[in-house]
């Protein structure tokens, strides 16, 4: 029974009581407010109304993860950021995404039934589909860097179904890999053991990357979680907390080389960096890790919502060009995504607008 307690530490998205994470979430990434602890299994996916076991208490270390992650998206998704540090940038990108999706496979749980993980993923496919269509319209509108010539409807399903376009690809690759998770498991049957399970996915996954659809080595991070997932481990037992893990991501950071993603380098980058971020959690006063874990526990919202800002804020460059380092504009930019992407999940609870766009009458707790 202690074992099956600790399987059911989990994070998801739900639509009820619950939140993204993340998108993360994941989310999400990885979100959602409801990790709580019971007796039996039960069960649930990774974004959707329970899990596993409920949990007493969120995994507040996830939250916090989570948080740092989504807020590093958006500040490299700021434009004049990331060409004015591209080092800076190369080296996020080496490990931000790459930990959002293993804390994704890691918290997915397909154990509750087929009907209420597709309840889940249509109600992520929802803001999804239309972000990502505004997205689409937008990029043949405005000069942006993944513009489009023309529109069609060809186009569109082609952007929404099989290569989106901008930064909701993670959200794409989060429905596919579930419901190919889902698929596998269902298929293999309560008789296949683990590894037959994994090998069968990976493959699929390699497919779908073959077709063009799917990134393999994004769908082998997700793997990843899931590994740890059925594997029993603790999250943080298996990425230990250390400061010790500072030094060797310098070492490796100092190779431009080294920051792929798709490399055994851009992995242990991605292991190390999440050991790093949990030693410096234990440092943080409590009011910094609450607000941290509020957004780590929202970070949907974010995923959903922050494209429109870093595209809306471009116009506060020139204003703020007085300041040679672009930290203030960091700042001032970071705070008006963030801010502006709550107050819009905050407007759609008051105007009992989420339940059609979430899939549950209030986004925000």
């Amino acid at each position: 029974m202690a074992k099956m307690e600790k399987i059911g530490n989990m994070q998801t998205i739900d639509n009820k009581g619950d939140k993204f994470f993340c998108l993360p979430m994941i989310s999400m990434p990885c979100t959602g407010s409801g990790y709580r602890e019971v007796d039996l299994i039960k069960s649930t996916f990774f974004i959707t109304n329970q899990f596993l076991c409920s949990m007493k208490n969120r995994i507040a270390e996830l939250d916090y993860l989570k948080s740092i992650f989504i807020l590093l998206m958006i500040v490299f998704h700021l434009v004049y950021i990331g060409d004015k540090y591209p080092y800076a940038k190369a080296l996020v990108y080496t490990f931000h995404m790459p930990a959002f999706l293993i804390i994704s496979g890691y918290v997915m749980n397909i154990a509750k039934g087929i009907r209420p993980f597709l309840r889940t993923m249509w109600w992520i496919f929802i803001p999804y589909a239309v972000m990502e269509t505004g997205y689409v319209i937008m990029s043949a509108i405005l000069p942006v860097r993944e513009s489009v010539e023309y529109l069609s409807v060809s186009l569109w399903l082609d952007k929404l179904f099989l290569h989106p376009l901008g930064p909701y690809w993670y959200l794409h690759t989060l429905m596919l890999c579930g419901l190919v998770y889902l698929l596998v498991d269902k298929l293999a049957g309560k008789r296949s053991n683990t590894v037959s399970v994994l090998i069968i996915l990976t493959l699929c996954y390699a497919v779908l990357s073959a077709c063009g659809i799917l990134s393999l080595i994004n769908a082998l991070y997700f793997t990843a979680g899931v590994v740890l997932r059925r594997s029993s481990l603790d999250f943080r037992t298996f990425f230990s907390a250390s400061f010790w893990a500072l030094l060797p991501v310098i070492w490796l950071a100092a190779d431009e080389t080294n920051l792929n993603k798709s490399t055994l380098s851009g992995a242990a980058l991605t292991y190390l960096m999440i050991s790093f971020l949990l030693a410096v959690y234990r440092c943080f006063p409590d009011c910094l890790k609450r607000g941290l874990g509020y957004i780590g526990s929202h970070t949907f919202v974010l995923l959903v919502f922050s494209p429109v800002f870093t595209m809306a804020v471009k116009p506060l460059v020139p204003v703020l060009a007085f300041e040679p380092t672009g930290m203030l504009f960091l700042c001032v930019s970071l705070c008006f995504c963030v801010i502006g992407s709550f107050a819009i999940a905050w407007v759609m609870d008051k105007l009992n607008l989420s339940r059609f766009f979430w899939g549950k009458a209030h986004m925000l707790s």
